[in-house]
């Protein structure tokens, strides 16, 4: 039996490898913080300088939800309930902001070299 990427010996920096890519990809995961606000934004999609909201997106997606429940094959409604709940998603994804939390240097220093380091074991570990 060959150990990991074929060759003989490679279990052990493959295990520690991703060990310390699961640690340091956990850490600097785990210091992000995401701060949510919604809005395409000003002058969004050429409006003529309206600035589309959460309000404006639910209007058509009541609309689309009031037809498919009066005839459940409305194509129309179908569509505005769809495209609406789609924006929305767009809209909410799009304006995440993704920042570090307060870190020391030591602090980021480690989760560095805990990822990059295991990512340099692993990939060692599977060559031949």
């Amino acid at each position: 039996m060959r150990g990991a990427g074929g060759n003989d010996g490679g279990e052990f920096s493959f295990l520690i490898g991703l060990a310390m890519m699961v640690a340091g990809g956990y850490l600097l995961l785990s210091n992000i913080v995401i701060r949510p606000m919604f809005g395409f934004g000003t002058r969004a999609f050429g409006l003529g300088g309206v600035d589309v909201t959460t309000g404006m997106l639910l209007i058509p997606f009541m609309f689309g939800v009031a037809l498919i429940f009066y005839e459940g094959r409305s194509k129309i409604g179908w569509f505005l309930a769809i495209a609406s709940v789609i924006a929305l998603i767009a809209g909410v994804i799009s304006n995440l902001t993704l920042q570090f939390s307060a870190l020391s240097v030591f602090d980021l220093l480690v989760i560095l070299v805990l990822l990059f380091g295991g990512i340099g074991l692993f990939l060692r570990s599977l060559r031949g």
